[in-house]
Formats: C-alpha cells, sequence, structure tokens
C-alpha cells in the first residue's frame, strides 16, 4: 500500500465514479482502476462495489479502510506543513573550517543551501587536519571537513568523523609533459621533478617518506592557493601532487592544462574524506542538514 493508492481510494470514495476521479486525479481510467484492483488484492477485501457506468461505493469493509486511509494522507499533509515551516525559519550561524583540495566541490552544496535556508549564515575558513581537530573541540568550529588521519579510529576521544568520500593521490601533470604519457605513476618517476604542493599534511608526509631518501626535493612552492597551483603546472613550471578530488573539476580548459595521473606507491590506499563533529555531541541541525546535502552532493559524484 502506498500514498498514490491512498489517494486514490479517498477520491473515488468521494466523488463516487471511478471516470470523474481519474479526471481529478489527472490519471487515466485504467491507471486509478488498476490501482484499486491491486489494493484490494493486498488487502484481502473488496472496496468498493462497481455498478455500469463506473459508479463506485464502497462495502463496508471500504469504508472502514478508506477513514484510515485518510487520517494517513492528513498526517502527511501535516509533517509536510511542519517541515515548510522549519525550512523558513531555520536560521543561525554554520562555521566550516576544511582542508584547501575539496573547497571547490562545497561551492554548490553551500550555494543550494543558503538558498533553501536564507537566514542561516555560513562562513568557511581553509585550515591544515590539526587545526581543524582543535577549532571543533574547541567549539570554535561546527563542522570541520577533512582526510581523516591513518590509524584513527572514527570514534576518537573527543571527536567523531563521518565518512563523505573516498580518495586516491593522485599526479598533475602539463598535458605535454613527458609523465603526461603514463597512466601509472611511482614515486620513482618524481625524484628530480619540480613541484608545487598543496599545505596538505598527507601530501607533505607523502614526499618525506617516499621522495626526500632519494636527496633533495626540489619544491617550487607550497600553498593552499589552488589557483596559484593550477597555475604553474598550467604554464609547464612544475608538477603537483594532490587527491584525486581535488582535480575532479569539469571544466574543458581545466583539462586543457592539467593531466591526473594515479600515483601508485609502496603503502597506497584509499583516503577518507568526511566530516568532524565533536564526539557525544549531536551537531546542531544546521550541521546536520548541511552535512546531509554533503553527503548526497559526493555521492552524485562517485
Amino acid at each position: 500500500m502506498n500514498l498514490e493508492q491512498c489517494e486514490n481510494i479517498v477520491e473515488v470514495a468521494k466523488i463516487g465514479s471511478l471516470t470523474k476521479a481519474a479526471q481529478n486525479r489527472h490519471i487515466t481510467l485504467s491507471a486509478i482502476s488498476q490501482s484499486i484492483t491491486l489494493l484490494e488484492a493486498e488487502l484481502g477485501v473488496t472496496l468498493f462495489t462497481r455498478s455500469r457506468g463506473l459508479r463506485a461505493v464502497p462495502t463496508a469493509e471500504g469504508q472502514a479502510i478508506i477513514v484510515k486511509a485518510n487520517e494517513v494522507l492528513m498526517k502527511v499533509n501535516e509533517l509536510k506543513t511542519e517541515a515548510q515551516i522549519f525550512s523558513n525559519t531555520l536560521s543561525g550561524h554554520l562555521r566550516i573550517a576544511t582542508i584547501p583540495g575539496p573547497m571547490h566541490l562545497l561551492v554548490k552544496v553551500i550555494s543550494g543551501f543558503k538558498e533553501d535556508f536564507p537566514n542561516v549564515k555560513i562562513e568557511i575558513f581553509e585550515k591544515g587536519p590539526k587545526e581543524i581537530l582543535d577549532n571543533v573541540l574547541h567549539k570554535e568550529m561546527d563542522i570541520g571537513l577533512m582526510v581523516w588521519p591513518e590509524g584513527m579510529p572514527e570514534k576518537h576521544q573527543g571527536f567523531m568523523f563521518e565518512g563523505l568520500m573516498e580518495g586516491e593521490i593522485v599526479v598533475g601533470v602539463h598535458p605535454n609533459s613527458p609523465l603526461a604519457l603514463y597512466t601509472v605513476i611511482t614515486h620513482e618517476q618524481l625524484v628530480g621533478q619540480t613541484l608545487v604542493l598543496y599545505d596538505d599534511h598527507y601530501i607533505l608526509d607523502y614526499v618525506k617518506r617516499y621522495l626526500s631518501n632519494d636527496g633533495p626535493v626540489n619544491i617550487l612552492f607550497v600553498s593552499n592557493n589552488t589557483r596559484a597551483i593550477e597555475n604553474a603546472v598550467a604554464e609547464g613550471l612544475a608538477i603537483t601532487i594532490g587527491l584525486d578530488y581535488s582535480f575532479s573539476k569539469t571544466s574543458e580548459v581545466m583539462h586543457s592544462v592539467m593531466k591526473t595521473i594515479e600515483l601508485r606507491y609502496p603503502d597506497s590506499h584509499t583516503k577518507h574524506f568526511g566530516s568532524v563533529v565533536p564526539a557525544g555531541k549531536h551537531a546542531s541541525q544546521i550541521a546536520r542538514r548541511f552535512i546531509n546535502r554533503l553527503k548526497y552532493e559526493f555521492e552524485q559524484i562517485k
């Protein structure tokens, strides 16, 4: 039994005619007739006595069920009204701290959220993982968005992590770079390359663990300014390393100046990007709604 069937039997009972009820519901006569027949089969009772001219009169059993169906529809309408009131009155302050890479993925979510809840003031700050955890712990931020540290349980003392998206480390090169000919790159191939890097714990840790052992690493600069990094790669001045979702822009211009290639190294594995809120405390209604929007949006990217 579904809401559409409830609406159909309530309308037929009110009008007393399958034909007119179908017209009012903007569906075909056969559709409303089949809907009622299927419901009768499911419930094991006859809901209407049908006569010539497609008149329909509720049976005694049908009348009792139609009363209940009408009550269900009234409750659904009350629910919708309540939700609408809540949506229109949701207000407050949402402070988000995020690592630099996924900033461009947040724009669409923020825009839609602000359109639905204009009375919510949103502030976003780009920060490193350690600062994000500290800010959330001390309630200076409502939500932290970051890659969860390896080996740390999701229910850590002081924090609760909820995964939103998985990512892999990739190399970003100019399409004319010799490295662009490869589909997979190993860390040995990066030795001697000029690098521009996101100011990100995981990327800097990778460089320290796998590249510095082979001699000095040639780093042009480290920054959380994504445009500066993209420009350096676009001009052929350097290559970059980052999580794949940091480069998941759809712009044709972006694809024409940077190619991303899988990076393979000894302990390469999936990185989990997600939200951080204080452990043992429920996120505010505003924060929870925003996280749910993020989950939906990131599901579309997969």
